[in-house]
């Protein structure tokens, strides 16, 4: 089995969190886990991605060909229509309702939900006030991962919440416990 993923939204949206989570779960359950990522000028709020490649096969490439992603996870939903050149046929793509409209000539914004929502394979929430609601205002990162656990299929969403208590725990019971709670608000 493989899965083949790509995280991307803006500098400061916890991208880099999300990939931290998979991959922590990834080597505790033993599954070959190849990433590269580019940080764009993610200090300034520019776009940032990762592909992370997972298997229980040997994985001899970081990078994701075109066509051939299984899943964009996207905190922003313009910067997953960025990478749909790489979405496979029956690839999944689940991101953010809510536009980061962080640069002067941000696309309108209904053409952009409409081409997202013209995609046959769409997950579409508001994480941020879901993260509020669940007490974790700055855990929509964790919100979007408890979304898309589902659709990772080679990790199941235990695996991912126990690897949320590792990658939190140096930050108390208090944190884990919150960034649990959002993992699972969104669980769908």
């Amino acid at each position: 089995m493989k899965k083949d993923i790509i995280l991307c939204g803006v500098g400061g949206q916890g991208i880099l969190s999300i990939a931290t989570i998979i991959g922590e779960a990834a080597t505790k359950a033993d599954v070959n886990l190849k990433q590269a990522e580019v940080h764009g000028m993610s200090q300034r709020g520019g776009d940032v991605q990762s592909n992370l490649r997972l298997s229980t096969e040997p994985i001899y490439s970081d990078l994701i060909p075109l066509g051939e992603c299984d899943l964009i996870i996207s905190m922003e939903p313009m910067e997953a229509l960025r990478y749909l050149p790489y979405l496979s046929k029956d690839g999944v793509v689940v991101t953010s309702n809510k536009p980061l409209v962080n640069i002067p000539n941000y696309p309108d914004e209904q053409a952009l939900f409409a081409e997202l929502n013209a995609l046959p394979n769409v997950v579409q929430l508001d994480i941020e006030q879901i993260a509020k609601e669940a007490g974790n205002p700055r855990g929509a990162n964790v919100v979007l991962l408890g979304m898309a656990a589902k659709y990772l299929q080679i990790l199941s969403p235990e695996q991912l919440r126990q690897a949320i208590v590792t990658i939190f725990a140096r930050k108390g019971e208090a944190v884990v416990e919150a960034n649990l709670k959002a993992f699972d608000a969104a669980r769908i």
